[in-house]
Order: C-alpha cells, then sequence, then structure tokens
C-alpha cells in the first residue's frame, strides 16, 4: 500500500532540505512549548545528536509510509509504545508529526500550496489512525 500523495509530500521535504536544511531546533521548540514536560527528557541531549537522529527517523518513516511501507506503518506503533515507556503522552507523539508538517510550512512560506496542505492532511489522518491502533502500554 502507498499513499497516493507521495509527490506533495516529498516536495515539502525537498522545499525545506533546499531552503534551510536542518529543521531540529525549529521543530523540537514546538514540541517544547506544546509539551513543556518532554523538554528534560533531553536533558542529556547536550550537543543535540539524539534530536537529530530522532529526526532523521522522523524523515525516513515519513518516506516509507508514502511508498512502499516496508516498515513504518509498525515502526510507528513500535515507538509509541517505547516512547510511552517514557512517559511521553501519545498525543504528543501523534503531534510531533504535526509540527514537522507546520514547521515544513513555514519553511516553504509562498511555496506551500493547498495541495501540499491536503496532502499532509491525508498523511497525517493516515499516521493518526496507526497512532491510535497501538496497543497501550500497562
Amino acid at each position: 500500500m502507498s499513499f497516493a500523495r507521495a509527490a506533495e509530500i516529498e516536495q515539502t521535504l525537498e522545499i525545506a532540505a533546499n531552503s534551510s536544511g536542518d529543521l531540529n531546533g525549529a521543530v523540537y521548540a514546538r514540541l517544547f512549548a506544546a509539551y513543556p514536560e518532554t523538554e528534560p527528557l533531553f536533558a542529556l541531549d547536550r550537543d543535540g545528536q539524539v534530536r537529530g537522529a530522532m529526526m532523521a527517523h522522523v524523515f525516513q518513516t515519513i518516506l516509507d509510509f508514502i511508498g512502499a511501507r516496508h516498515y513504518a506503518h509498525r515502526f510507528i506503533q513500535t515507538e509509541i509504545v517505547t516512547h510511552e515507556g517514557y512517559n511521553v503522552p501519545r498525543d504528543a507523539f501523534a503531534a510531533f508529526f504535526a509540527m514537522v508538517r507546520d514547521e515544513l510550512r513555514t519553511v516553504c512560506a509562498d511555496g506551500w500550496t493547498p495541495a501540499m496542505e491536503s496532502a499532509w492532511e491525508q498523511l497525517l489522518n493516515e499516521i493518526g489512525a496507526y497512532v491510535a491502533a497501538a496497543p497501550k502500554v500497562g
């Protein structure tokens, strides 16, 4: 199963890669503003390598999810369970993908189109279904 709107998602990623490169700081600033309880979880990540690795996984997951879905759908569910073990609320995990979208929208600026918005909404809805279906911890 592949995602019918993959081209629009890929286009947003390409624009961002060509214009700003590193989205880590801005995406994590969004996370910490919305879920301040998550910031202390990164106390030992002084150089940002953990956040960088997590963002790399997010982008790899998105690309697989809109492509062949070799692993992304299961990876999302597994990572929800892992993050709940760190006391990260399930809604924070799901919201992180929306925060990535929001930062991509900011970076794309005038290049962001209604088709991109629609594709991201569809993608977030599909990811949300996997988040909702993930087994509960405890």
